[in-house]
């Protein structure tokens, strides 16, 4: 605070004008804002109990809503981070409805329309190969450990793998062609290698998916095996109905609990192995909750801590240690009684929303430190509802502004098409509110409190009365512990603080230099010019590993998948999804052309598709079968069927007609979320552009969707938001000049944050999207505050206003910027994706919105002379 006053007094004088600086609000809303403002803060300084219990009652009684919060979890990962509308969702319907699956009868891994309910392993060699009888003796130890795994289905009885398995021919789905082939004996892996084609074993088994890391030569029959770094075993469990579901569901878990120490009873040396199940990524993302349970405990102590030493004065009667505490509070109540009454409305809780207690901590005590710099600047022998009426008036443009942008920028984000950022921004957007409804009555009522005690001289922490003069034959220790209430004789207030004393003398004046000047344009260009090079760089799309925390056992999965498995990507089915004349030999040439088309794809391998049509033509062919009239055609599906069994899960047949039939093709070079991108849209367009009634459609594709809507919807969000602001900015700020550089601000720290997103390893995926959103309302708060005291300033030049506003609302910028940085800190330390990104790009947009706010909006609008003309007052 500013010196110390000698032989000042803290007592009250009678009602007089206010000599303190203002923030005026020239506008017609603006000065109805700041009068309601004005009788609202005399009104809870003559009555503050009131405000102080109701919103504890209130926050009690919504609080009681968190004993829904085991029903309202919805933590699915295909529903919160895919698509609502996606078209794969649909496209799923279409094959479901015509190819419906029967794993206890028919089943095949190609054929799935989901990705099943399964087990995996990865066996990578400790040598070069993997295909040597040691390594196959501890891979058939392996399989026989994982198919003894017994789930208790009752407390009588137990089921295995073999009583759970998907089935086809009346036998146990394969983990492994391989496996079956060695027949339980080791050494007979190293008599097949000879024979041992890839990626076609058999000319039947597609081993792309099973054999990785593959050493190939040329030979007759095709490419033979010479060696094979890894090996892949999978078991397919039962989906038919509830029951299998819910077995199949046990037997996964117990699989996970024990698979650990199974592996470390074989002793495996020849090889290691990594573990996943179909149930993998959803245990893990769920996980992540606890993971930030600990976080918020540190993260509230470190808010606290700050605030209060933001806070602390040297004068034991002025200082503001329960004011910053109780501010703190308010914002925990704004968590409780937002999130509680949602959980009683039915909203499902996502884990995204566990970041949003985080941002509100940290944003909430932004609008205290805006109170708290008003009340610092009234008059000190003021009484207590003056003072009140003129901090509220002096507060109600800035901490209304900051609670109007975020509310807005959070409610806009509802209208995305990802769940998890409609929960995320519903939760979030109505705390906000309940933060500004308890910030100007909870945290109101302990301003006033703590101003009754400032008015009677008491001290800050026993309330006991002190001298307000210093003690000259008393120890320094004493006069700095038990003396206090001084004030400023010259403007009544308490004292300038140094910070601000610092933006005003140092800060303000070095900045509207024109030289300093030049350097900031010159930094902005810098800026600027980075930051679309870094929007080009942008990748889109989440990669599902980091759905689950860095040390998961997935990481070693997912990265032996990546390195020994991405030569060949999703089997994709070719549906024809309306009846067709297929007797018809031209319509059978559009089909085959439609397929051709496909094939030509460069993410297609034309040698490995399956067309039943096709073995149907050529088997035809060679028995001199006339299939060119539906009778024929019709009548011999049935020999079809005898020479290909599973063609027959291929045709939907309804009253002798064939309703939808479908093909496969095989995808190659799929490796990055650009490949997975391109592949969908490539395969989507041929199919809209073929003759035929075509639709592609992969498990896969319901991931792939978000890719066809990321860039859209932010754009979308970002767009409707950004024009929001501008109104907000025009009703609230007097200058529509003024209001355009806000709207400015919000577009370039955008960009800022986009670039700077690529340079830190960021994609555009529905995490950071959120944390867009979020960017929009924050880019508006530093520099609206900026820009509306600036416009307010009755200075008379441009360089003067810059500084008056600075000095006024510079050090409360500040401490909402740190604030925020502090309330989401700690999820730097998080072992999860999803809490690290939020703190990344939380981190750019506060440290671009502040960086504007305080270097770049004064300046620029130093250059906008016109603005000079607004200088009016809220009275």
């Amino acid at each position: 605070m500013g010196p110390e006053q000698e032989g000042a007094t803290a007592g009250s004088s009678a009602w007089e004008p206010d000599p303190g600086p203002a923030i005026p609000a020239p506008d017609n809303f603006a000065l109805f804002l700041g009068r309601s403002f004005r009788r609202l803060g005399e009104l809870i300084g003559a009555h503050p109990w009131p405000f102080l219990l109701l919103p504890l009652l209130l926050s009690g009684g919504l609080g009681a809503g968190f004993v829904f919060l085991p029903q309202r979890r919805d933590n699915d990962i295909e529903g919160q981070f895919t698509p609502l509308q996606g078209p794969a969702k649909g496209e799923r319907l279409v094959a479901t409805g015509h190819f419906p699956t029967s794993d206890s009868e028919r089943f095949s891994g190609q054929r799935l329309l989901t990705e099943g309910a399964f087990a995996a392993l990865i066996a990578v060699s400790a040598s070069s190969n993997i295909l040597t009888a040691g390594a196959f003796e501890e891979l058939l130890r392996l399989d026989k450990a994982v198919q003894g795994l017994a789930a208790p289905e009752s407390s009588a009885r137990r089921l295995s793998y073999p009583d759970l398995c998907a089935r086809s021919h009346g036998s146990c789905s394969s983990p492994n062609p391989l496996l079956s082939a060695v027949r339980g004996s080791p050494e007979q892996i190293e008599s097949l290698l000879p024979s041992l084609t890839y990626p076609m074993f058999q000319s039947r088994f597609f081993m792309g998916t099973f054999l990785g890391g593959v050493q190939v030569a040329p030979g007759p029959g095709g490419s033979h095996v010479q060696a094979a770094k890894a090996l892949r075993l999978v078991y397919y469990l039962r989906e038919d109905d509830a029951a299998d579901q819910k077995s199949s569901l046990r037997w996964l878990e117990n699989f996970l609990e024990r698979i650990p120490n199974e592996l470390k009873a074989l002793n495996l040396t020849s090889t290691q192995v990594a573990y996943f199940t179909s149930i993998s990524r959803q245990k893990e993302f769920e996980g992540n909750i606890k993971d930030v349970i600990s976080l918020f405990s540190i993260t509230y102590f470190i808010t606290i801590t700050f605030s209060i030493m933001s806070c602390l004065r040297i004068d034991c009667v002025r200082n503001m240690v329960w004011v910053a505490a109780f501010g703190v509070l308010s914002s925990g109540l704004a968590v409780l009684s937002s999130f509680g009454l949602l959980l009683f409305c039915g909203v499902p809780f996502v884990v995204t929303v566990a970041n949003a207690p985080f941002l509100i901590l940290g944003v909430g005590v932004d609008d205290m430190f805006i109170m708290v710099s008003c009340w610092q600047l009234t008059n000190t022998k003021n009484k207590v509802e003056k003072r009140m009426a003129e901090t509220y008036a002096e507060a109600a443009v800035s901490i209304t502004i900051t609670t109007l942008t975020d509310v807005l920028a959070f409610y806009i984000g509802i209208m995305t098409s990802f769940q998890s950022v409609k929960s995320f921004c519903l939760y979030t957007g109505t705390a906000f509110i309940f933060c500004y409804v308890y910030n100007i009555t909870f945290l109101g009522a302990v301003l006033a409190l703590n101003g009754k005690r400032e008015e009677g001289n008491r001290h800050w922490l026993i309330c006991t009365k002190v001298k307000d003069t210093v003690q000259p034959n008393r120890s320094r220790l004493y006069n700095m512990c038990c003396v206090g209430g001084f004030s400023d004789k010259s403007s009544g207030t308490g004292g300038e603080h140094p910070v601000n004393k610092f933006f005003r003398k140092y800060y303000g004046p070095f900045l509207t230099k024109t030289w300093t000047k030049m350097f900031v344009v010159l930094l902005y260009g810098a800026f600027l010019a980075s930051s679309i090079y870094g929007c080009t760089k942008m990748k889109e799309g989440i990669d599902l590993r980091n759905l689950a925390s860095d040390d998961s056992y997935v990481i070693q999965y997912y990265d032996w998948e990546n390195k020994y498995f991405s030569e060949y990507g999703p089997r994709v089915m070719v549906i024809i999804t309306k009846k067709v004349l297929y007797w018809n030999a031209s319509v059978r040439n559009d089909i085959e052309n439609c397929m051709q088309s496909l094939e030509n794809n460069s993410y297609v391998d034309k040698s490995l598709s399956e067309s039943w049509l096709r073995a149907y033509e050529n088997a035809a062919r060679n028995n001199s079968l006339n299939i060119d009239s539906k009778a024929f055609f019709m009548g011999n599906l049935s020999r079809l069927f005898t020479l290909f069994p599973e063609f027959e899960w291929d045709i939907d047949i309804s009253y002798r007609e064939i309703a939808a039939s479908r093909f496969f093709i095989q995808t190659v070079n799929v490796t990055t979320a650009v490949d997975e991108k391109n592949l969908l849209n490539q395969l989507r367009d041929i199919a809209k552009n073929c003759e035929m009634p075509l639709m592609v459609y992969h498990p896969a594709f319901i991931y792939y969707d978000q890719y066809i809507v990321i860039v859209p919807n932010t754009i979308q969000n970002i767009g409707i938001a950004a024009g929001v602001m501008l109104c907000v900015s025009l009703l609230l700020i007097p200058n529509p000049l003024c209001s355009l550089w806000v709207t400015f601000a919000i577009a370039s720290v955008i960009v800022g944050v986009a670039g700077f997103m690529a340079y830190w390893d960021v994609n555009l995926d529905s995490i950071s999207m959120i944390n867009l959103v979020i960017c929009i309302g924050f880019s508006v708060d530093f520099s609206a505050h900026i820009s509306n005291a600036f416009v307010s300033s009755e200075k008379s030049t441009a360089n003067e206003k810059a500084v008056d506003a600075l000095h006024l609302l510079g050090y409360p910028v500040i401490q909402g910027a740190i604030s925020t940085v502090l309330g989401v800190l700690a999820l730097a330390a998080s072992k999860a994706y999803i809490f690290r990104t939020f703190f990344k790009i939380m981190f750019l947009v506060i440290f671009f919105g502040a960086l504007h706010g305080l270097v770049f909006i004064p300046v620029f609008l130093t250059f906008v002379d016109i603005c000079s003309r607004s200088n009016k007052r809220v009275n």
